[in-house]
């Protein structure tokens, strides 16, 4: 006996219909389609972050940093506590960081196009792998409003710390 389409939205409702429809396809959530797409890893495949710079004497050619990394180390801690207790992240920014303000970068992810053709023509959309890799790997990963950091290593995060929100 074959089952057809309202027969099913009557036994299961509307979501047996959806899902009997769909013969194993994937539905995506629409929450999850909001100006991007998810990637196959499941980041974004954009994202729009805020970040906090704070680097240390050395790490930054043409800024006159003076802090040493330890001291560097000890404010990125403070500041993403401060910015995790709801201060203002902006206001943050304007305040402490060593790259220039407001620090908002729109990032394409890996596999993804990076030209502005479909994000709005005024901002530019950086490729991830155009990025040092800690500022990526911090950032895809977060929800909107969620911030996190990226530890100094010389190789993934060569500048300093960043504290990274994203936005969108």
């Amino acid at each position: 006996m074959q089952i057809k389409p309202l027969r099913l939205l009557t036994l299961f409702g509307f979501a047996g219909f959806v899902l009997a429809g769909c013969a194993g396809s994937k539905i995506k959530a629409p929450e999850l389609v909001v100006n991007s797409t998810v990637t196959e890893n499941g980041e974004p495949s954009h994202i729009t972050v805020q970040h906090i710079l704070i680097g240390f004497q050395g790490s930054l050619r043409g800024k006159n940093v003076t802090r040493s990394r330890e001291e560097a180390q000890q404010l990125a801690l403070e500041l993403l506590g401060r910015a995790r207790s709801g201060e203002d992240f902006a206001t943050l920014v304007e305040q402490y960081t060593d790259d220039s303000p407001p620090g908002i970068y729109h990032m394409a992810n890996f596999g993804q196009p990076s030209d502005t053709s479909t994000q709005d023509p005024s901002k530019d959309v950086n490729p991830r792998q155009g990025m040092v890799p800690a500022f990526g790997n911090t950032g895809f990963p977060l929800k909107v409003g969620e911030i996190g950091m990226s530890q100094h290593d010389p190789r993934t995060s060569p500048f300093g710390w960043h504290i990274v929100k994203r936005l969108r």
